[in-house]
């Protein structure tokens, strides 16, 4: 069972609230689901029942597009809230699919619970509110620029993300990705991320070490998409 009082996730916005009284039923009829690797939980197109709150591990959400292909849309790691789309507002369906990327242990809130937490925890609410309006920019300045980079700067992009969202050891990015899926991020080909991914190794720019990738040059990359960075 995963315990939200002792939780060291501090950015989980439910973590920052455990300690109030009126939270403590919601955190009674919480759900604590554990995910193997590459177990799906989300399915696109089912019915919106909760929320998800990455206790600890790592996840992929993604959404089918109008060619059926599939497109990531964002990472998640310890604390993060997903689909959340689905787990306020009318919304009877989930719009994406969500999927572990490593064995990973998740929380679960019904609408009911989440409910009872915005009418009685306005501190919560107002948290929320931020976590939406954030999340809201961060979606408009990544359609921006996935509109306005060709796609070796896509990629790029994609690398300086993973480094900032997972961090690195030993020269490599926490988390294993494979060629596809960083293409299913950059909204391009997995033939040109490998490509791609070959002339920044040539450029002594990169690591690579079986899946896992990191950064040797930050500051080189970010360079090469300082243009469109600047008004982000």
């Amino acid at each position: 069972m995963a315990d939200c009082t002792q939780c060291e996730n501090l950015n989980c916005l439910i973590k920052k609230h455990s300690l109030n009284d009126k939270i403590l039923t919601v955190l009674e009829n919480k759900h604590t689901i554990k995910c193997k690797k590459s177990q799906q939980f989300i399915m696109e197109g089912t019915p919106a029942h909760g929320l998800f709150f990455t206790y600890k591990g790592k996840v992929k959400v993604a959404k089918t597009g109008a060619d059926e292909r599939e497109q990531i849309v964002r990472f998640a790691k310890d604390g993060d809230i997903i689909g959340h789309r689905g787990g306020f507002g009318s919304s009877k369906y989930y719009s994406i699919s969500a999927q572990a990327l490593e064995d990973s242990t998740l929380c679960y809130f019904s609408k009911e619970d989440l409910k009872s937490i915005l009418l009685n925890i306005p501190e919560l609410t107002f948290d929320f509110m931020l976590f939406y309006a954030d999340e809201l920019s961060e979606s408009e300045t990544r359609v921006r620029k996935l509109a306005q980079m060709s796609v070796k700067e896509r990629v790029i992009d994609s690398l300086i993300y993973m480094d900032k969202k997972f961090g690195s050891k030993d020269g490599l990015f926490n988390v294993s990705l494979s060629r596809k899926e960083y293409a299913e991020y950059s909204g391009t080909t997995e033939e040109q991320v490998i490509r791609i991914l070959s002339g920044l190794k040539k450029q002594n720019l990169i690591n690579a070490k079986g899946r896992k990738l990191g950064i040797k040059n930050l500051d080189s990359l970010k360079n090469e998409i300082s243009k469109h960075t600047l008004n982000s």
